[in-house]
């Protein structure tokens, strides 16, 4: 490791002390006895190892705002925290939670992410459709899709018998949570803001 790599590895745990005394994060998260009901498998859509020193497992709705704020935010943790430690410090899986009751197009937009995934496109269908929360109708659905080269009969045949509707409602019942974005950090679900800051040092507080 490079002086340079070292030096930013202590200001990222220089960062996570320091946040955790000055904002009240626990570092132990003793208060937060909630734990991820699935186990992080090689089923699920990954970034990263399961061996990662942390895994983070979000349930997000494509269709609600906050969602797709955290998920940007943890991309952005994810980046500054791969440049500190490795590329192995950090896997990120994504699970579906669509709230239907009040994202009427959350459900059939995480079908699209599922029928993208069977052609070897979830995460460039998952970043899109965070990006385009207010166009998630079918016409537009169909639009990504083709737009990211996917053979588009096979994915409106998977849309129009609902493929994977039984994965997506797995992900959601056997959650063990009632609302998105819910977030774990090596199986203990994150109580705290959703601020960058305050998730950064959650995270590298789990590592040690």
């Amino acid at each position: 490791m490079s002086l340079l790599d070292l030096d930013r590895r202590k200001r990222v745990e220089l960062l996570a002390i320091t946040i955790a005394s000055l904002r009240g994060v626990q570092v132990n998260q003793d208060r937060d006895r909630s734990l991820l009901s699935i186990p992080a498998s090689t089923q699920d859509h990954m970034q990263g190892v399961l061996n990662a020193d942390v895994v983070l497992v979000m349930y997000g709705d494509y269709q609600c705002s906050v969602s797709a704020d955290v998920y940007k935010m943890i991309k952005a943790i994810k980046r500054e925290l791969s440049a500190a430690f490795g590329e192995d410090y950090l896997c990120l899986i994504v699970r579906h939670f669509p709230q239907a009751q009040i994202h009427l197009q959350a459900q059939r937009a995480a079908q699209a992410a599922e029928a993208a995934a069977a052609q070897g496109q979830f995460w460039l269908m998952h970043d899109t459709l965070f990006a385009h929360q207010q166009k998630l109708e079918n016409g537009y659905l169909v639009e990504y899709a083709n737009n990211l080269g996917l053979d588009i009969p096979q994915f409106l045949k998977e849309l129009s018998k609902q493929v994977h509707i039984d994965h997506i409602n797995e992900d959601t019942e056997n959650s063990g949570i009632t609302t998105a974005p819910a977030l774990f950090i090596n199986n203990i679900r994150y109580t705290g803001r959703w601020r960058i800051t305050e998730l950064t040092a959650a995270i590298v507080a789990k590592s040690h």
